[in-house]
């Protein structure tokens, strides 16, 4: 994984605190700095704070989601809801404020590490689903349109993985909520939909695949 923040001592601290507990630690200062580190490395999650000198957070971010799905986890001592759902909207998979205690921000990652692996057995869960063009294969937590991968962020994964295991049924928020996990609250999974929907649907502002039901919640299925 991979930490990113100008703090030079919080840098440290993290990358000594997440090593003695099994993960492989790498960081950088600043954007252009995990930039280079993402050229040369692939990384399973990445660590992002969002006041930094030169390129933000928020903004390395929504530069990042154009080439690279890797699920991101952004610190800020930004408290303000408007600027969690900003960072939702860049695709970042959950947010820590500071200051934070190190076991949460530990629980948190493992919590992202764990979705993005094939869930356990599930007996009557289908290998993929496909809707229209796309196909989702659920253990590899990958979509394809006519056989060319999207990029998906964790999050979005979660929610195929939820309204496509149960295709054709309604799932209220609040469901979709304990599914994408991270402490996402209902407006956070309206967001999430709306990206999933820029990436599926043929004419986002009239979805086809991904429907609205009123008062209840969304459900996919293969119009």
């Amino acid at each position: 994984m991979l930490v990113v923040d100008d703090d030079t001592r919080l840098r440290e601290l993290l990358k000594s605190f997440l090593s003695r507990n099994g993960l492989r630690v790498s960081t950088a200062g600043t954007a252009a700095a995990a930039r280079q580190q993402l050229d040369a490395l692939n990384f399973d999650l990445i660590v992002l704070d969002v006041m930094m000198p030169g390129q933000t957070g928020l903004e390395f971010a929504g530069e990042l989601r154009k080439t690279n799905d890797v699920p991101i986890l952004m610190l800020t001592a930004m408290g303000d809801p408007k600027d969690r759902i900003a960072g939702l909207e860049k695709g970042v998979d959950d947010y820590l404020g500071k200051p934070f205690e190190p076991l949460e921000l530990l629980l948190r990652i493992q919590s992202i590490l764990r979705r993005g692996r094939p869930a356990g057995p599930v007996g009557a869960a289908p290998e993929r689903v496909s809707f229209g063009p796309m196909q989702f294969d659920f253990a590899l937590g990958e979509l394809t349109q006519k056989g060319k991968r999207v990029p998906l962020t964790d999050a979005e994964i979660a929610l195929l993985r939820a309204l496509g295991g149960r295709l054709g049924e309604v799932l209220s928020r609040d469901t979709l909520c304990k599914s994408v996990g991270g402490g996402v609250n209902e407006r956070a999974i309206d967001v999430q939909v709306t990206r999933l929907r820029r990436k599926i649907e043929p004419d986002p502002g009239f979805p086809r695949y991904l429907r609205t039901v009123r008062g209840q919640g969304y459900r996919l299925v293969d119009a």
